[in-house]
Parts: structure tokens; sequence; C-alpha cells
């Protein structure tokens, strides 16, 4: 008699063999040294319908090389940015009493956090507080009108602004993985109750005088993102992001990445690792903290994380990873990252 089992789900495979981003973001709490050997390429997106062959020859191999990347000439003018960061400040301005109705959701990716983001790599909270957008999520999250105009409909904005310029880059990645151009378009459907997609606005604290000088003071532990792709807007003047390609981990010798007002930064996330069996490598970033006689002040960015929806299977063709749904897979990332 032929004994039969069940295969397990997805969902079971991939918690019995563990995460491997988590076991490698565990081992990079060290400081490391610094290199400026690496360059972040600045790649423009201006007339893309008939340079799209350059394009994402350029995109592929910046993402290949590093994993990280700026564009420019993206579409989304530097008016809507501006705007986007002067109501996230106002929002980080308003009394933590009013911050505090709108909490975030526990594993949901939507409201308002305050030093909850603990890094494996370091054990210690990153010294932030956010307000996350998740478009199906938004549900009694929202500071009203009076608490301060125009927030919602910027933010939401700015959201689909943002998921326009990932889904434009993910095409093509797509045809370079042997994919349909729209296959990550339809992987991250904002119409559906499924999207899971988040738009983060972020505020790190002015640096206190006395920690300048520890070597173990961060604003943000290393680690990579759960997600495909992240767009990030930072301030010229306000830097501290260093990245460190995965294949060169163990020299832990980062670049830093100077923020610019007119180009995005990109880089490559986990789900998207997974989905290209490691061709497309996500790699370890951190924020610094400043050094003395840097700016101390306070630093705002804007984050578009591209998460596939919920509903979504994660597969890689060649076998690298057990499959895994959009929505377990996220559940894990973030019960590792965040305070109980």
């Amino acid at each position: 008699m032929t004994e039969t089992t069940t295969p397990p789900s997805p969902a079971a495979s991939a918690a019995s063999a563990g995460l491997a981003e988590l076991d490698r973001e565990r081992r990079m709490g060290g400081l490391g040294t610094e290199t400026t050997d690496r360059e972040i390429r600045r790649i423009s997106l201006a007339d893309l319908d008939n340079r799209r062959d350059e394009i994402a020859d350029q995109l592929w191999s910046a993402a290949t090389d590093i994993g990280f990347f700026q564009v420019i000439d993206h579409g989304i003018d530097l008016a809507a940015v501006d705007h986007a960061f002067e109501m996230s400040a106002r929002f980080f301005a308003l009394p933590r009493s009013i911050k505090e109705q709108y909490p975030l959701k526990k594993g949901q990716n939507a409201g308002w956090e305050y030093r909850t983001q603990v890094r494996p790599s370091i054990g210690t909270p990153d010294q932030k507080e956010s307000y996350q957008f998740t478009r199906p999520r938004m549900d009694g999250l929202w500071p009203s009108e009076r608490e301060l105009a125009g927030f919602r409909s910027t933010i939401e904005d700015f959201e689909h602004r943002c998921w326009s310029v990932a889904m434009t880059l993910l095409s093509c990645f797509a045809e370079r993985l042997g994919l349909d151009r729209d296959f990550f378009t339809r992987a991250h459907d904002p119409t559906a109750d499924t999207y899971q997609s988040t738009l983060r606005l972020l505020h790190y604290y002015a640096f206190p005088d006395e920690l300048i000088d520890s070597e173990n003071s961060w604003r943000a532990g290393a680690h990579t993102d759960f997600d495909a792709l992240t767009l990030l807007f930072q301030r010229s003047g306000q830097g501290g992001l260093q990245v460190l390609p995965g294949a060169e981990a163990d020299g832990e010798a980062w670049t830093s990445v100077e923020p610019s007002d007119d180009a995005i930064t990109c880089n490559i996330g986990d789900m998207l690792m997974r989905w290209s069996d490691d061709r497309l490598p996500s790699n370890f970033h951190r924020v610094r903290a400043p050094r003395r006689g840097e700016y101390t002040g306070p630093r705002y960015t804007l984050a578009y994380f591209a998460q596939a929806n919920s509903d979504v299977l994660i597969e890689s063709a060649g076998g690298t990873y057990p499959p895994i749904t959009a929505a377990d897979y996220l559940a894990q990332r973030i019960a590792a990252n965040f305070a109980k």
C-alpha cells in the first residue's frame, strides 16, 4: 500500500524553513567601515517610450550590481514632492494626543507609530516616528480636516503617483525576467481590497549632542526591505542613508547615498529577490547617526513600498525559495520588526 501525504501549504513551508532574509539581517549589527568605491547610478526616465530598451538595460545593470540606484525625470514634479513633505512635517508637528488617535494597526502597515520598529540587526528601536498609508486599511486612521486640512487628499494623490513610477520600473524588470510587461502591475492592483503597498511618512528625530560620538547609536539599523521595490524621497542636506550589497556583506564596507531633491532613490526588495531567484538582489541599508560637524536636526523622508497584493503567490521559477503568499510573507517580516 502506498502512503499518501498532503503537501505543506506555502505558508507552512516558509515557516518551517525559516526566512533566510531574517537570518542575514541578524548578522548585520556591526559598525563596519565606509567606502566611496561604489557608484550609486542616476538614471533618467525621460522619453521612456522611445528609450525603453536603453533605460531597462541601465536599470538591470544597476539593480544587479548594487541593488540601489536613483531615477530622475521620473514624472513626479518637484512641487508635488515638496507639498507631500510639507504635509508630512505638519502631521508630525501635531500634538501627540492627536496622533495617538490614529495608532498603527498591528500587522497592517496603517497608522501612526512611535519608536516601535526594532531591527533584528541591532535589537533597539529606530529613532523615529512614522505614519503609514495602505489604501484598504485606513478606516478611522485619517486626521480630520479640522486637525490637518488637505492631508488625506495630498497623501492619496502622492501615493498614486508613486505607484505609477514603481510600476513603470517593475515593468522593465518583468521583461528582463521573461515575464510579460504587466506582470507586476497586476500583482500590485490598487483597486483590489487585497492591495497592501504602503506609503510611509518618516520623521527621524533631531540627534542629541551627547550621542553623536557613540559608536552604537543609529537612526535606523541595517535591514533589507520586505517589498518588491522601494522608492525613497529624501531632502538635500539630510543624509545618513548607507548601502551594502549582500554579496559583499562579510566585508561590511558601507557606501553613503547622497540625498537629492530631484531624484528618487530606489532599491530592490526581498519579494523581487525571491521572484527573480536572486538575480535581483535585495541589499542591506541603514541610516547612520550624524557625526560632529554634520547636520543633526530632524530628518524627513517619504518611502513607497511596492508590496504585492496579499493574495498573490510569490514563487520563483527556479525554486530557490518555497512559494509563499504575499500576506504570509509580510506577516512574518512585520512580526520580526515591530515591538509586540
